[in-house]
């Protein structure tokens, strides 16, 4: 049985945040500046440009690539064979993030009461978290600071099993197009299909932790991201909505078994700024 400080834990997530909220992601980079290759709009090459010149400004005055610092999001995977001494798991994440985003003066956007007063909890917390029991002693912290304007542009349908492949397309691109410029593309895009409501939710934000270029394992699921991203860039909504080839970087699906009669899909949208980091204690 190995056994975890809290205080590493709330330390580790402490500085990751302020890392992803700085520096921008280098396969990030790499998406944006390989995408320049592809862009045939003058004012979309740009805006391109621009958003590469934002990530180095950020990264050498050290400063927040967005004024959005975003809400947090964790996937936790933790050993059956870790013991915590101190606080839980979840209280030593929000410890973190608390200090992450005041010690380092980032924009604090989460509100305690989402109906009524919304009074701002001050610190940023509490943050999303999803954990997952593995095999073994090592704990996994995934953390993602994920944008308003990406996460409300994000949609759901309870799609027909004849919609089929087509009809996942569709709804993609439709998401996409009524976005148009207010997730701040060019995007990277969370595909989430089966199991149930909530779990192709789940999904669609799990694929967005992966990095824009992933090659998909299964051909026939990276030939269909692919078509995907086809699709979705043919629109024409371009750099931050301004027009152009590139409206995605990436897109990444992740699928679950289910039922016969359902076919869940949901997508859920990250800027430019996608900002994530790992964590393996």
């Amino acid at each position: 049985m190995r056994e975890i400080e809290s205080k590493i834990i709330e330390d580790a997530v402490a500085e990751k945040l302020v890392k992803i909220n700085i520096d921008l992601d280098s396969s990030m980079c790499a998406s944006l500046q390989k995408s320049l290759e592809n862009e045939q709009s003058p004012l979309g090459r740009e805006l391109l440009n621009q958003l590469l010149e934002n990530s180095k400004v950020a990264r050498e005055e050290r400063v927040p690539i967005c004024q959005d610092t975003g809400i947090v999001v964790v996937f936790a995977k933790i050993g059956d064979r870790i013991r915590l001494k101190g606080k839980t798991l979840e209280e030593a994440i929000n410890a973190g993030v608390s200090r992450g985003y005041t010690e380092g003066y980032l924009r604090k956007s989460m509100v305690a009461d989402p109906i009524f007063q919304r009074k701002n909890t001050g610190d940023n917390t509490p943050a999303v978290i999803h954990t997952e029991i593995i095999p073994g002693e090592k704990l996994i912290i995934e953390v993602a600071a994920k944008g308003g304007g990406s996460e409300n542009m994000s949609r759901l349908k309870m799609l027909k099993p004849a919609d089929g492949p087509q009809g996942i397309v569709d709804f993609v691109c439709e998401v996409v197009e009524k976005a148009g410029p207010n997730p701040c593309p060019p995007l990277v895009i969370g595909v989430g299909v089966g199991g149930t409501m909530e779990k192709a939710a789940l999904l669609s934000k799990k694929a967005l932790f992966l990095p824009p270029d992933a090659q998909n394992p299964e051909p026939q699921m990276a030939a269909f991201e692919q078509e995907i991203m086809e699709a979705v860039n043919n629109l024409g909504v371009g750099p931050l909505g301004m027009g152009g080839r590139i409206t995605a970087l990436g897109v990444n699906l992740l699928t679950y078994p289910c039922h016969i009669a359902s076919l869940p899909v949901a997508v859920n949208l990250n800027c430019h700024a996608s900002r994530h980091g790992y964590i393996e204690l």
